[in-house]
């Protein structure tokens, strides 16, 4: 679904003429510093869910949907090309896509960018329901809910494409190397 979403918006923003800026592909002043802060947030975020906000939830720690690749070297390439294509496509269509559209609709006040946000964290929440049941729709939603706002806020996205991918290779590096229930734990034993 992610990429055909992604090349979805791509046709759409061609199509409609629409500016990339449009939708969050803006230059960042310093690649390097998006890129490197986008790192630490997304890496804080993954550590703050897993190991305070979700066992608060009362979140199973072992995440079923990829216990599989525990130690399964096998599986890293295709969780590797997951990663990329979900935190690529997810932001661009979660972030950059539906604020553009639902902005036209609702307006750019204060008012109107919190219901967005609200809106587009379910949204998101619910994209993982299937996949990974209620513990990852709630830790996908509250994600949104960081990236939304911080999107509503600077209107760019590769930070937070740098954030996602730094997210989600580190929930992959606690999975692969079996550290699920220590993280959890870390906070509350």
């Amino acid at each position: 679904m992610r990429p055909l979403a992604f090349l979805m918006v791509l046709v759409w923003t061609r199509l409609s003429r629409t500016p990339w800026s449009e939708i969050g592909f803006v230059r960042p002043k310093s690649w390097a510093g998006e890129l490197a802060i986008g790192l630490v947030l997304g890496c804080a975020l993954k550590l703050v869910l897993k190991s305070v906000v979700m066992p608060l939830l009362g979140a199973d720690p072992v995440n079923h949907a990829y216990h599989s690749v525990v130690g399964n070297r096998a599986a890293i390439p295709g969780i590797l090309l997951t990663i990329l294509l979900a935190g690529i496509g997810e932001e661009t269509l979660f972030r950059g896509y539906l604020f553009e559209r639902l902005t036209e609709l609702l307006g750019r006040g204060v008012g109107a960018l919190t219901i967005i946000v609200l809106l587009t964290s379910v949204w998101f929440g619910m994209n993982h329901f299937v996949l990974m049941g209620r513990a990852g729709a709630e830790n996908a939603a509250i994600a949104g809910l960081v990236f939304g706002t911080i999107y509503a806020i600077t209107k760019r996205l590769w930070l937070l494409i740098s954030a996602h991918l730094a997210a989600d290779s580190l929930a992959f590096a606690i999975i692969y190397f079996g550290l699920e229930t220590k993280v959890a734990h870390w906070v509350f034993r």
